[in-house]
């Protein structure tokens, strides 16, 4: 899936008025502007110590983000809203009481708190339903959520966690695995998963790099070599890079090596860890929540599709640039050679029944009396005028 395409095409993209966010440590300020002038909290990485959990955020996103109409979601839902599809959220978990997610949401063992609030962000781009009051909403709102923590409780990831989150996800059922970090170490176990996750027809998504650059250990400045991060670099994965609303990235993002696809990842607006307010975040986790809620719309749409075929039907459709950029309204809507189509049910024939013998003989005798009835009335066209013109006597008389 490490595919790579020779032309330089980039899609124009309204640009709309953002606050630009660096990204380093996801984010030095508190606080950002929304596309609507709205003052949102701004999404936090792990945790250090002393800093307080996530809270509620008290402001919305009241007009349409700039990421739903870069993606053509509003076309997109006409064909699948990704109902019957369910994604799991390998992250730092996804809160209980978030009215975009209320009712689909499911929380394997610790996952259903979300200290930090990066799964809940990420459980809302991937899922977030209408709300009123609000313009943001997920990619695929209808999908539902399998919340799985692959951090601890202050967000730190793991490798062994995630690993054991992707298998578990699996496991439950899930078709569409969306994790949240990019990791250095942990290449054994994670590809193992991934290729776990391969073999029972499941779509893993990861970012092909982390959100924020690590520190170079003998400068103490950000390293933004593109280097393999896993689970991305498994072969099997679906690596996603980040674009702004501007088409470009963050100078100091991290550099992706070998993405799959580029999809929004910068000043993007998410839900909170509670309650129906937003945060605004920027990173190439969020590119790839973009990623995995596409694939859910693709799983729902076409599910005779195997996990592979998936993968490279975003690939396939995606906007031809370095890397593609995701189109998941061509994604679901485009017909691609080989594509199996399932034929529609033609309606029943009504076939009348053949006549009978005996239905055969009353039309005969019908006919004969109809015709005997027509002679005597020919008759007696002739014979009553006449009668009438001698007063009815004899022809003799």
């Amino acid at each position: 899936m490490r595919r790579a395409t020779s032309r330089t095409v980039r899609r124009c993209l309204s640009v709309t008025a953002v606050v630009a966010l660096t990204v380093g440590p996801l984010l030095a300020t508190p606080s950002a502007m929304a596309a609507d002038g709205v003052e949102l909290p701004v999404l936090a990485g792990p945790l250090a110590d002393g800093d307080t959990c996530a809270k509620a955020s008290g402001q919305r996103a009241e007009t349409t983000p700039w990421t739903l109409t870069t993606l053509q979601l509003p076309r997109t839902w006409r064909l699948t809203e990704g109902e019957g599809v369910t994604v799991a959220v390998v992250d730092t978990g996804v809160g209980g009481n978030i009215p975009a997610l209320r009712g689909r949401v499911t929380a394997l063992g610790a996952a259903g708190y979300d200290c930090v609030g990066h799964g809940s962000f990420a459980a809302g781009v991937i899922a977030a339903a209408p709300v009123d009051g609000s313009g943001f909403v997920g990619v695929a709102p209808k999908a539902r959520v399998l919340a799985i923590r692959g951090t601890d409780e202050r967000g730190t990831p793991d490798a062994d966690l995630v690993a054991s989150g992707i298998r578990t996800a699996v496991d439950q059922g899930s078709e569409v695995v969306y994790v949240a970090n990019a990791l250095l170490a942990g290449r054994a176990q994670l590809t193992s998963a991934v290729e776990y996750a391969a073999s029972h027809d499941v779509v893993v998504v990861a970012p092909a790099a982390p959100d924020t650059a690590p520190e170079d250990p003998d400068s103490g400045a950000a390293d933004t070599t593109a280097r393999p991060y896993f689970p991305a670099f498994v072969a099997q994965a679906l690596s996603v890079s980040d674009y702004g609303p501007d088409g470009t990235r963050p100078e100091k993002a991290p550099e992706p090596f070998a993405a799959d696809m580029a999809a929004p990842g910068d000043t993007v607006v998410g839900t909170g860890p509670s309650g129906g307010g937003h945060y605004i975040g920027t990173g190439s986790s969020l590119a790839a929540a973009h990623a995995a809620g596409a694939a859910v719309l693709v799983r729902a749409r076409y599910p005779e599709l195997t996990a592979a075929e998936v993968v490279d039907r975003l690939q396939s459709t995606a906007y031809p640039a370095v890397p593609p950029r995701l189109d998941p309204y061509a994604a679901v809507s485009v017909l691609l050679p080989g594509t199996r189509v399932r034929a529609a049910t033609p309606p029943a024939a009504h076939v009348v029944p053949s006549a009978s013998a005996d239905s055969g003989r009353r039309a005969v005798v019908i006919a004969v009396i109809g015709g005997v009835l027509v002679v005597l009335l020919a008759a007696a066209a002739v014979v009553v005028p006449r009668g009438r013109a001698r007063g009815w006597r004899p022809a003799g008389g």
